[in-house]
């Protein structure tokens, strides 16, 4: 299974946003390219993780939309 990739988009809950592999730091006054290394490393971490979690609560729910499947053992 390949790791998720962050989604282009604004970063939940923050004033950042990635658009075309870039991160933009986005306010009421205007937009600044995030340009260092370190920062924009650590974004590109938190938004796979946030991908990753967001894949993992999709999974679950498709689980528990499915119907339960028998038991082939029986009952006592």
């Amino acid at each position: 299974m390949s790791a998720p990739t962050p989604r282009p988009g604004r970063l939940v809950r923050s004033p950042v946003v990635l658009r075309d592999s870039q991160w933009w730091l986005v306010s009421g006054a205007g937009s600044i390219l995030a340009t260092d290394p370190t920062f924009t490393s650590m974004l590109d971490g938190f938004a796979t993780a946030i991908a990753a979690a967001d894949q993992a609560v999709a999974d679950l729910r498709a689980r528990q939309s499915k119907p339960p499947t028998s038991d082939a053992g029986g009952q006592r």
